[in-house]
């Protein structure tokens, strides 16, 4: 597992890291003993950032990271995120909140519950378009001179917001979802902003929410709880239009010699040294599996011929029922 750093002045991580909110919540039941078996196995194979945010299992997630990673702290890049608020009449229900005071005592609460003294990189989780940004990247650069937090992230942020952002203080990496079938970072104007700010991208969801491993067969396959059911890319004709793309990844990888999990990963970690993807799981063999993309280096024909069928917009359906809540 080599390392690459995020941003100019920002931590080295692992090339790939690990994403922890399926452990939590979204996608179907979890047990807590696998999920911290997952975590120790990707310590143990060279991962050392690991993902999280305040609001995956309302806060149990955070939790079961700080226990799986006692006594490992100092191996760890641990990132966490606030700003997603839910409703507490309805849990479904989402709101923003970027207020300075807010932004403070969500940081003190997710420091109690991962159980740690300070976070590597914190994250504002979307922009509140209430609050001007300038104001909340002030509050979260205080963090910073408390030894509260090392370095600051944002996620979903728009162009202008994270230019706005960097003006105030330095920000090492932009999360954003990034992967064959969501490549609107390449054209919205994120991916160019974030480089000209000396900004590391961390892709969320590099596997297009697992339709990239080439195993969804159904959406009846998902548990009831599991929020794809709702997803506009996995329901329909979307449905039946996605698999056709994700068939051809399917193909690429056999030839290949690989996995199409493999090949995916693979294909995000040639973007460039400044992408690092967070593939999420819940089970040590999908974990395994991931952690073999390094070891798949594409030619650029290869890259090509994947971008030829995953063309920019290729993807059918949006990739949230709400899309109000990204690129803010």
């Amino acid at each position: 597992m080599e390392s690459r750093r995020l941003g100019s002045a920002g931590p080295a991580v692992s090339e790939l890291g690990l994403g922890c909110m399926g452990m939590s919540e979204f996608y179907g039941p979890a047990e807590e003993s696998e999920s911290i078996l997952t975590i120790h196995r990707a310590l143990d194979a060279g991962v050392t950032l690991l993902d999280t945010a305040d609001i995956y299992g309302s806060g149990a997630n955070e939790t079961l990271v700080g226990k799986a990673i006692a006594g490992r702290r100092d191996g760890v890049v641990l990132a966490t995120k606030f700003g997603i608020v839910r409703d507490a009449s309805d849990p479904e229900k989402r709101g923003v909140n970027g207020r300075p005071n807010y932004v403070k005592s969500a940081c003190d609460a997710s420091l109690l519950r991962l159980g740690v003294d300070h976070v590597d990189l914190y994250y504002q989780h979307r922009v509140d378009t209430a609050v001007p940004i300038e104001e909340t990247v002030g509050a979260m650069a205080e963090l910073v001179a408390a030894g509260k937090v090392r370095f600051l992230g944002l996620s979903e942020a728009s162009a202008e917001n994270v230019r706005r952002a960097a003006a105030v203080h330095p920000i090492a990496a932009l999360q954003s979802e990034w992967s064959l079938w969501s490549r609107d970072i390449e054209t919205n104007g994120q991916l160019e902003a974030a480089r000209d700010c000396g900004i590391g991208i961390v892709a969320y969801s590099p596997l297009g929410r697992g339709f990239l491993t080439g195993s969804i067969a159904s959406p009846d396959d998902f548990a009831q709880d599991d929020y794809r059911r709702e997803s506009p890319r996995f329901k329909g004709e979307n449905f039946a239009k996605n698999v056709e793309l994700v068939d051809h990844v399917r193909y690429v990888a056999a030839r290949r010699g690989c996995t199409p999990s493999q090949l995916a990963l693979a294909w995000l970690l040639a973007k460039g040294p400044d992408v690092v993807p967070i593939p999420g799981t819940k089970r040590v063999t999908y974990l395994d599996d991931n952690l073999g993309a390094v070891d798949v280096r594409l030619a650029p024909e290869e890259i090509d011929s994947l971008e030829a069928v995953f063309p920019l917009g290729a993807a059918a359906g949006d990739r949230y029922a709400d899309m109000s809540f990204v690129n803010r």
